[in-house]
């Protein structure tokens, strides 16, 4: 007891200590030797003399930093610097509005209901239409199995339920009067838990904001209503949108228990993958879509930058947030992209472009260009994205190799480190960043903490080098339709994070132990007209999406 009691003391001690030198420190004048000491951090020398020439300049900016700081910035206020991935003399690749879903056979309601877990959107819908079945039953229907399997999968932070029965149930009564809305009217849905939604917490998947209610929907919320959609859940993300882990445990994959979901898409993922819910809506910084997709053998679509809305939603980093649906099939994401694209006069960044999407269209005279150097080398899913090749062939795709532009992108994601460091700016200097799950070395605390050492010289230059990167984009894809990559095999995901192009990930293949493996599509910027088309048809002569995990836990 005494021993402890003396731990106590001295633990007291130093952590007083601690904040005392804390403020000493904030306090005391810079000095010559402390300027070249930092210099070292970012990799220039400065003599004696130039870096006492510096004093007082930089005296002065530590000043205008605490004055700034005194004023409170919510995450929701975006920089007057809006990123724009558009190259020189770039035209946009569909140049009309028109959305023709494929003809569909005759969809019956099933005599074992649980299979009405699986349905896609499109069947949902034409069982909906038909009035087979009601918008609340479905919604019952789905609310039950996420109370049934969330306990184990974790993926769901709150059913809303009590607006979800209400959405439905106007949507029952508007379909009886004839006032049917388009094929998402009445159809259940989930959103990642960083989109607001007015009367529900908006958790961010992280301890400090687990209580976080924010009095505003989000526009792609508001959208989805507007389409007659119901919203069942938010669901969960990895905290602060990394990883699968989040205040409330790890989400896992429902094929396979003993493996997280992957993220920070976790919960959108998950829940699709369990047939939990038809879609949800997801994020993608870094592989937020593209990799829980991949995970969970959903079908994710990740939209060109500055075509969906981000109001409403938590910035990470202001240049490379996306938001796109995961769904269970390539034409169920473009029914849903369908309804939230477009600009809202509240995200700056959004560009008005057209949507030109045939679900009925085949491959005759596309152009598919493919990463010849990442399919050619010996990687885990070889064998199966060669197939995946040879199915496009077989349906008169004409396919032609390249090489994607070489760039240290890798090094530019300092990029999106230094947003997000901005982004959660008072997180830090609070020191509420100790209460995040995650504490390793590789996690957010660590990373907004380096973030802030980033100089403004060297954001802005990867920002020059990126534009360099966009330009050559475009050269490269001037010949192609679309590309398609590994997944996981090469610098693609990175590059096109940065250069803001369009893809759509989805399953190719299982593994031997029964987990999915999956496959990249790549469009043309504000091209994903042809990017789901494309993936629709190779989609559609496979039946991988048609699998599901075996859901008795």
């Amino acid at each position: 007891m005494k021993k402890t009691l003396i731990y106590f003391v001295i633990i007291s001690i130093v952590f007083i200590s601690g904040a005392f030198v804390g403020k000493m420190f904030n306090d005391e004048k810079l000095t010559v030797s402390l300027v070249q000491q930092a210099g070292k951090i970012f990799g220039i020398e400065f003599t004696v003399a130039e870096a006492d020439s510096m004093l007082t300049d930089l005296e002065s900016h530590r000043t205008g930093y605490e004055n700034i700081r005194k004023i409170n910035i919510d995450n929701s206020v975006s920089p007057t610097l809006v990123f724009d991935p558009l190259p020189t003399g770039f035209v946009f690749p569909d140049d009309k509005n028109s959305f023709i879903p494929s003809k569909i056979k005759s969809i019956k309601l099933p005599k074992n209901t649980d299979d009405l877990a699986f349905y896609t959107v499109r069947e949902l819908a034409e069982l909906i239409r038909t009035k087979q079945i009601s918008s609340v039953e479905l919604t019952k229907f789905y609310i039950d199995r996420i109370k049934k399997y969330n306990p184990t999968l974790l993926n769901t932070v709150t059913i809303t339920e009590e607006l979800a029965m209400k959405q439905a149930a106007t949507a029952d009564a508007e379909i009886k009067a004839g006032k049917y809305r388009g094929l998402l009217h009445g159809i259940p849905y989930g959103a990642k838990d960083l989109l607001s939604v007015n009367g529900y917490k908006t958790t961010w998947g992280s301890v400090p904001f687990k209580d976080q209610v924010l009095e505003v929907d989000a526009t792609v919320i508001k959208k989805l209503e507007e389409a007659g959609a119901v919203l069942v859940a938010k669901l969960t993300l990895g905290e602060l949108a990394w990883g699968d882990v989040w205040f409330g445990g790890k989400t896992l994959n429902p094929w396979d228990l003993k493996r997280g979901s992957s993220g920070s898409s976790a919960g959108s993922a998950s829940a699709v993958a369990g047939g939990l819910l038809p879609f949800a809506i997801g994020s993608e910084t870094l592989g937020s879509i593209v990799s829980p997709s991949s995970e969970c053998g959903t079908t994710g679509l990740r939209p060109t930058f500055g075509r969906v809305s981000k109001h409403g939603a938590m910035a990470l980093s202001w240049s490379m947030d996306k938001l796109g649906p995961i769904t269970r099939s390539v034409e169920d994401a473009a029914i849903v992209f369908n309804a939230i694209y477009g600009a809202d006069g509240k995200d700056l960044s959004v560009i008005d472009a057209g949507f030109d999407f045939d679900g009925n269209r085949n491959l005759k005279g596309i152009r598919i260009g493919y990463l010849k150097s990442d399919f050619d080398r010996n990687y885990p899913n070889k064998k199966t994205d060669s197939a995946t090749l040879v199915t496009l062939r077989s349906l008169g795709a004409e396919l032609i190799p390249i090489q994607l532009p070489a760039y240290p992108v890798g090094n530019m994601v300092t990029i999106l480190y230094a947003e997000s460091a901005a982004a959660f700016d008072e997180l830090t200097r609070s020191g509420k960043d100790d209460m995040l799950v995650r504490q390793i070395r590789n996690a957010w605390p660590n990373v907004f903490r380096a973030g802030r050492f980033i100089p403004a010289v060297e954001y802005i230059q990867a920002n020059r080098l990126r534009s360099m990167l966009i330009e050559d984009m475009h050269k490269m894809m001037k010949d192609v339709d679309v590309y398609i990559s590994p997944s996981f095999a090469s610098s693609n995901l990175t590059l096109t994070n940065l250069s803001g192009h369009p893809c759509v990930v989805l399953p190719n293949g299982f593994r031997a132990n029964g987990t999915p493996m999956s496959i990249t599509f790549m469009g043309q910027l504000f091209g994903e007209g042809k990017l789901l088309t494309v993936a629709k048809a190779y989609q559609d002569a496979t039946d991988f999406h048609k699998k599901h995990p075996n859901m008795n836990f």
